[in-house]
């Protein structure tokens, strides 16, 4: 499977504010003015959260596993565990009321957007239909999202190889055919 440039930043890099820069200089800067006033779209976020339980997380999926990974390109079991951790570590992915007491995004809409993003390369205003949520804040979700994985996450997989990762990798490699062969062929 090829990896997507970010992916390689990400693996490749540990500062992961260095990774966030170049992702958003390659993407392109939308915003204009500091002195323009945002208006704001009532984008119903409920249902943008209805949608996206109903279809992959409730009990009763409307799409089954093997669709969740063809879009997400994780399996169901793993998000679930990114989420839980991601909320642990930072509370912006807590759903919360606003002033007006209207109901916020989602860890689900937040998360999936930072994935849908990572997974397809796509810009931040690719996500409002389906997750309803904005440009600004899909971005602003990536970061944060990006900042919590390689927190909790690095020392568990973004560690030097040991032998007993080497001797799985070259077993892996000789089951697919490439027998000593620990890397990828580009």
């Amino acid at each position: 499977m090829a990896h997507s440039s970010f992916s390689n930043m990400l693996l490749n890099n540990s500062d992961d504010n260095e990774i966030i820069i170049k992702y958003l200089m390659k993407e392109g800067s939308s915003s204009q003015c500091d002195t323009v006033q945002r208006r704001y779209i009532e984008c119903d976020h409920l249902q943008g959260y209805e949608r996206l339980s109903l279809d992959y997380f409730a009990e009763s999926l409307v799409y089954p596993p093997n669709i969740f990974w063809r879009r997400f390109r994780i399996r169901r079991s793993l998000f679930l565990r990114i989420q839980f951790a991601v909320e642990g570590h930072d509370d912006y992915f807590i759903q919360k009321r606003d002033n007006a007491q209207r109901l916020g995004l989602s860890s689900l809409q937040k998360i999936t957007a930072a994935l849908r993003m990572l997974a397809y390369e796509v810009t931040a205003d690719f996500m409002d239909e389906y997750v309803r949520i904005g440009e600004s804040t899909a971005m602003e979700s990536l970061k944060k999202f990006v900042k919590a994985v390689v927190s909790i996450f690095s020392e568990e997989y973004l560690r030097s190889l040991n032998n007993k990762d080497i001797a799985r990798l070259l077993a892996d490699g000789e089951s697919h055919g490439f027998p000593r062969m620990l890397g990828f062929i580009d």
